[in-house]
């Protein structure tokens, strides 16, 4: 019994190939180095891989922006720091 459970909880918790096509296609729409070739087919693995290389950038780029937003903090007169931080907390 404990056979035709696991089976069934495998068979329940698999994701189809239709929805695998379907999320890779809305994560090729996010990607602007290949969003751009919706006509041209783009494999899966070149998707995912784009994906990884993107959220990699906008780490990167959240990275520098955070460290020139305290480099600015740092030479901001006391009361713009303030005003600019109580922005940011919004």
């Amino acid at each position: 019994m404990s056979t035709r459970r696991s089976r069934s909880r495998q068979s329940a918790s698999r994701i189809s190939d239709d929805q695998i096509n379907d999320l890779v296609s809305k994560l090729q729409q996010l990607l602007p180095e290949i969003r751009t070739h919706r006509s041209d087919k783009v494999s899966a693995s070149k998707v995912l891989q784009e994906t990884c290389n993107y959220i990699r950038s906008l780490h990167r780029d959240i990275d520098s922006l955070s460290d020139r937003l305290a480099e600015l903090l740092e030479n901001a007169d006391p009361i713009q720091a303030s005003i600019i931080r109580s922005l940011l907390m919004q």
